[in-house]
């Protein structure tokens, strides 16, 4: 049987006029990996606040370790939140920025100091203690950052887009970072982002919202290669939607799209490019449809005006509900 370590019940939340969530409610396991994944704006950042206890619901539940909390405060929720502005207090050292929760604790400075340096050795900063945050790089301070989160135990861990202030390189680095600490240390991490490739690659299961709903929850998998509705085929990854004549749509990845299919639907070369070992090969019909092919590494010889047919294996194609 599963154990549910946080629960959402039927949580809505508007400011002003504006209704931000609407209804939503998940289940979360303990030492999941969860991702909310949606564009700006979309309730991910809310419903982040609401669980961290610094935002109440309008209406809903919000169940940790089967204790309602819904009114508690943030100090009173074994909850801790990392930011994307890592917020370290800049005139303390590393060690007294981690372990500054715990002597708001008033935890005997013996076992801060033996918590903050397992702390650091996890996240690869021992040797690091003395420093200053200015005189670290962006990647340090957001693992002293994460190391301070930690530092107290939480039950769940709230990361909002954490990594979205590095450079690409060093941000796939902390991807498998985080990964790693996530299954070391056993704790639920609930992550926010809206980088498709991050949430895919780091999730146990991704949460796409959209307008204050959760327009899908599954696995990585599912979300990519089974997707419920248009937005999200279209926001995860890139899928061509095509309308049938019965009124329905189909979902189909662009890598699944087939060129020069015997028998197949005619569409005009509209726009050839080239992006990052991948050309792209815009598409046509007759009725206006668009759709879009990609080939990996490969100058594809149909040049822009060109007629031609495509088509798709019946296996790459999903049935998808309207947005």
């Amino acid at each position: 049987m599963s154990e549910y370590i946080l629960k959402l019940e039927n949580i809505t939340k508007s400011f002003d006029d504006l209704t931000v969530l609407k209804h939503i409610s998940l289940e979360v396991e303990k030492g999941e990996f969860i991702t909310f994944l949606g564009p700006s704006g979309c309730g991910k950042t809310t419903t982040l606040r609401i669980i961290s206890g610094l935002l109440e619901p309008d209406s809903g539940s919000v169940i940790l370790h089967g204790q309602d909390v819904t009114a508690l405060p943030p100090e009173k929720r074994n909850v801790n939140t990392v930011f994307q502005s890592y917020a370290l207090f800049p005139h303390m050292t590393v060690e007294a920025n981690v372990g500054y929760g715990l002597k708001l604790k008033k935890v005997p400075k013996a076992e801060i100091s033996k918590r903050v340096s397992e702390i650091l050795e996890l996240v690869q900063l021992a040797g690091f203690e003395k420093r200053m945050p200015d005189e670290l790089s962006g990647g340090q301070q957001q693992r002293v950052a994460i190391a301070r989160a930690l530092a107290n135990g939480p039950e769940v861990l709230l990361l909002d887009e954490p990594l979205g202030a590095l450079d690409l390189q060093l941000r796939r680095q902390m991807q498998l970072e985080l990964k790693r600490l996530q299954k070391k240390l056993g704790i639920t991490f609930i992550y926010i982002t809206h980088d498709q490739e991050e949430a895919i690659n780091m999730s146990d299961r991704i949460v796409v919202m959209d307008k204050g709903i959760f327009q899908q929850v599954g696995t990585p998998d599912e979300v990519y290669n089974h997707p419920k509705n248009e937005f999200v085929a279209r926001f995860v990854g890139n899928a061509n939607i095509i309308p049938m004549e019965d009124g329905t749509s189909l979902a189909i990845r662009t890598e699944n799209i087939l060129l020069d299919v015997p028998g197949g639907i005619p569409a005009v070369v509209m726009e050839k490019s080239f992006a990052g070992g991948l050309m792209r090969i815009m598409l046509r019909t007759a009725e206006g449809t668009e759709v879009v092919a990609t080939r990996h590494g490969i100058d594809y010889a149909a040049e822009v005006g060109q007629m031609l047919t495509f088509g798709w294996e019946p296996q790459n194609a999903v049935a998808v509900e309207k947005e």
